[in-house]
């Protein structure tokens, strides 16, 4: 799925934005917060909130640039 289908559905307010989202960039987000923290559960919980900060902003705020 496109950025621009991945944002769309956040505009909608579809709940499958998370799991897409997961599926495009999830990897890459695990393993960046892990790199940093150091702990596989500190950096799932740091994803976990980048989602949620993630739906709380893009009705507000519509990104350029996804990731």
């Amino acid at each position: 799925m496109s950025d621009e289908e991945i944002i769309e559905l956040f505009w909608n307010r579809r709940e499958e934005a998370i799991a897409q989202t997961d599926a495009a960039y999830g990897g890459r987000l695990r393993r960046l917060s892990h790199r940093i923290l150091q702990n596989q559960e500190d950096a799932e919980e740091i994803v976990s909130d980048t989602y949620l900060k993630t739906w709380g902003s893009i009705p507000q705020n519509r990104p350029q640039y996804f990731y």
